[in-house]
């Protein structure tokens, strides 16, 4: 009995060290940061523009060198003009995208909670979102005159809209289990919205907000096209009339480093609001 029982010991402490470590299998599918391999993918791009316009395989009546465009930017940020193109069009972005992003998520959180609300406000709502909101400006310019009030209202009407939709339907995928639950704790209606609701749904807000805000700066292109002295889109509407596409392009990558910035901001802003993910 002893012979068996230490043969099966034995057995049992050989299989164990022939086992290998299961990894860990619970990550969720978190994302990674790897910053680098973005700024990798960006120096290859360029790199491969470079390459195709110095070798004549991209005609450079179509697309400058990269090296050309970034001279040009460099010129016009030793000039001060670089500022005084883009001081007037962060304005604009900065106070049209508010208007709109607080009236927007206040409204969608508003039919989120409220059938009432929803009843009457999401047929208007569905009605306006298709509109093209580039073809309001003309409307918007007689509205509101040709000044700063008429950009300031094409973008945040612009961004109203997509932050309306992408707001209430995050409050509706919050789990209506957790909600049930808060009540059963005799949670007041405040409680949950503030601890329960708003926590939930904010990651689908501010997944809104990349869209919200990628609209808003088309919006900003247009609007600074029509009766724009300084601004990022009238430089590129005189580089295009002029055909000068190194100024083109510059304006181009001023609007791209926007959308990136934008991005980084709101990347920052869900680290810090959602670390309970």
């Amino acid at each position: 009995m002893d012979k068996v029982t230490t043969l099966t010991g034995s057995q049992h402490s050989k299989d164990q060290e022939q086992r290998e470590p299961v990894p860990f299998r619970g990550a969720g599918f978190a994302p990674q940061a790897k910053p680098w391999v973005g700024v990798f993918v960006f120096i290859v791009v360029i790199g491969l523009l470079e390459i195709g316009a110095r070798t004549g395989f991209l005609s450079p009546l179509t697309v400058p060198k990269p090296s050309n465009v970034w001279y040009t930017f460099v010129d016009l940020y030793q000039s001060g003009m670089l500022w005084q193109q883009l001081i007037p069009s962060l304005t604009r972005l900065v106070v049209g995208a508010s208007i709109g992003v607080v009236l927007g998520i206040s409204v969608g959180i508003m039919i989120g909670l409220f059938s009432l609300a929803r009843a009457g406000l999401v047929p208007l709502i569905s009605a306006i979102f298709p509109i093209p909101k580039i073809a309001l400006l003309p409307l918007f310019v007689i509205w509101f005159g040709i000044d700063e009030a008429s950009k300031y209202a094409l973008i945040a009407f612009g961004t109203f809209t997509p932050t309306v939709v992408a707001t209430y339907g995050a409050v509706d995928n919050v789990d209506r289990s957790l909600i049930r639950m808060g009540q059963s704790f005799s949670m007041s209606w405040f409680s949950i919205v503030r601890k329960i609701v708003l926590p939930g749904a904010m990651p689908g807000i501010l997944s809104g907000l990349r869209v919200s805000l990628a609209i808003a700066i088309i919006l900003l292109v247009a609007a600074e096209m029509l009766g724009a002295e300084y601004g990022i889109g009238a430089y590129i509407l005189e580089a295009g009339s002029l055909y000068d596409l190194e100024r083109l392009f510059t304006g181009v990558a001023i609007l791209s480093l926007l959308g990136v910035l934008i991005s980084f901001v709101i990347g920052r802003i869900e680290k810090r609001l959602l670390k309970w993910r």
